[in-house]
């Protein structure tokens, strides 16, 4: 399996950093699934050498806007691409989530074959992989996703214990750390406070990656380190925008 950052960003966009967009590829068959897809995906997948082309299917943490900013702008460059199909996988209110974009942008009705579909907190297939559901916590209804024993996303989520064990076993969990410690947030999490979380689990992880990251982490990457490091002895770095992860 690889994993391809394409944005690791957040609602607040930085010049180095796109919103969210994750791509998961089984090396063996080549299959490609794009997890969340906000502003600026569409153009990281042409920089990444997947291309828009190869993403026939999306799956969805959750419905912000930072996370399915680039949805119809993909299915409209997949229709004038000639691609046919398009599959959307999310947690509930996805179909009324597309339904709604395409009353606005009536234009785009049709034109290839749409398939939406919706999951929850459970086992499910998607483009050949075999994934699990994990109920988040963060201000939408949000699904963390786990695949087999090679990777977790989070989602946006605060960091709590349960979470963590969700991802135990794994090569590698991918987690919200959206603000350093002196920021009073709900709904992400501090890096203290997923330091605590990671270790108060004793979840046995292969690699974090600290992802969906504000413009106030700029030059605090390594006091953000410090502080879970402090309570977490794990291996913890930062995800950064085109970076590839072999599992």
């Amino acid at each position: 399996m690889r994993v391809t950052f394409l944005g690791t960003g957040s609602a607040m966009p930085t010049g180095e950093r796109y919103q969210t967009g994750i791509v998961v590829t089984d090396e063996e068959t080549e299959r490609h699934l794009l997890v969340d897809c906000g502003s600026g995906v569409l153009h990281r997948l042409q920089q990444s050498g997947v291309g828009y082309e190869e993403i026939s299917t999306v799956l969805l943490t959750h419905h912000h806007l930072d996370h399915v900013a680039d949805l119809l702008p993909l299915l409209k460059a997949r229709w004038l691409a000639g691609e046919e199909h398009l599959e959307v996988v999310g947690p509930t209110g996805t179909k009324s989530l597309v339904d709604d974009l395409l009353d606005v942008h009536d234009y785009l009705r049709g034109r290839v074959d749409l398939q939406i579909r919706e999951v929850g907190a459970h086992e499910f297939e998607v483009a050949g992989f075999e994934v699990e559901g994990y109920e988040a916590r963060h201000s939408l209804p949000c699904l963390s996703y786990r695949f087999g024993d090679k990777f977790t996303f989070s989602g946006d989520s605060e960091a709590f214990e349960a979470l963590a064990n969700f991802a135990d076993g794994c090569d590698v969990l991918v987690h919200d750390c959206s603000f350093p410690d002196d920021v009073d947030v709900d709904n992400h999490p501090t890096p203290t406070q997923l330091g605590e979380a990671l270790a108060g689990s004793g979840a046995d992880i292969g690699k974090v990656f600290l992802t969906h990251l504000y413009p106030h982490t700029e030059g605090r990457h390594e006091e953000m380190l410090q502080s879970i490091e402090a309570q977490y002895d794990g291996d913890v770095r930062f995800a950064d925008d085109l970076r590839t992860v072999e599992l």
